[in-house]
């Protein structure tokens, strides 16, 4: 067996150690796999573990995590009671090496994110559906009484809706450069006064919503912030000609605070307008 396919083995075995052992606890709904595991795309030596561990209010006590990690063989090192990003754990598995991510998520805020999405069709600046991906990717570990499958069957299993299409193609694509206070126009202030740390924080969000409104127009749910170009390049069949090599010239200049990011982020969105006006109706 590759030593891929064996790494890929020993991540699932101890994703699934850890749902049994969450599961012992009767507040918990459900234990999912989520991230670059389930992802389709081959995962490396950098992938983590990601597991979403659902409850009604979300809580679990971090004295009990504890011992779920050291009941396993410990950790190498841990980052336990993380509140910076929601309720969640951090640690290197002592045995596997491997990095595990657990976050402790309600029923009500997963239920309410795909709820904003999929019925009432708010877009975000950025990622607005990566909440949908999630859920319709996820590998359910533990379903104690089929609340994560009812809901992944109800929200998930269905068509891109074009109203959420038009919604966030609306709120993204004209930020990229069309309105005065748009993403190239604080890029170009920043260059005027060599504010690179803000320029590149405009970058960020530039490109955040340009995936945003790139992943909408292929009704494909948002697969989240990492390795959005090897993404972008095997769910899109429809993208600008060249776009890896656009999106890699724009952070290049960016980091360099070269004055010839301006003329390639325009190179970036006319490919992207282009891509939209196409459609009629998109742009609009």
């Amino acid at each position: 067996m590759a030593t891929g396919e064996l790494l890929h083995d020993a991540a699932q075995a101890l994703a699934r150690r850890l749902a049994d052992e969450f599961q012992v606890y009767r507040f918990v709904e459900a234990v999912t796999l989520s991230g670059s595991r389930t992802s389709g795309i081959e995962t490396d030596a950098c992938s983590d573990i990601d597991l979403c561990i659902y409850s009604d209010d979300g809580t679990f006590p971090l004295a009990e995590r504890q011992a779920i990690i050291a009941r396993l063989g410990g950790a190498s090192r841990a980052s336990l009671g993380l509140t910076f990003w929601g309720d969640g754990d951090v640690w290197f598995d002592a045995l596997t090496g491997f990095e595990v991510d657990a976050v402790y998520s309600s029923k009500h805020w997963i239920e309410e994110a795909l709820e904003r999405s999929l019925h009432r069709y708010q877009p975000a600046g950025g990622y607005s559906t990566c909440v949908w991906h999630t859920v319709r990717n996820a590998q359910i570990l533990f379903d104690r009484g089929g609340w994560f499958g009812r809901l992944r069957q109800a929200w998930s299993d269905q068509p891109y809706p074009p109203e959420l299409r038009r919604a966030i193609i609306a709120h993204n694509l004209p930020v990229l450069r069309a309105i005065i206070p748009s993403y190239r126009f604080n890029v170009e202030k920043c260059l005027a006064r060599g504010d690179l740390i803000f320029m590149n924080n405009e970058i960020t969000w530039l490109l955040a919503s340009y995936f945003d409104v790139l992943f909408a127009f292929n009704n494909v749910p948002h697969p989240g912030a990492k390795r959005l170009l090897e993404h972008a390049v095997r769910l899109c069949p429809r993208r600008p000609p060249n776009l890896e090599q656009h999106v890699t010239k724009v952070l290049r200049l960016a980091g360099l605070g070269d004055p010839a990011v301006l003329a390639a982020i325009d190179d970036l969105v006319d490919g992207l307008e282009e891509l939209v006006k196409g459609e009629q109706g998109l742009a609009d």
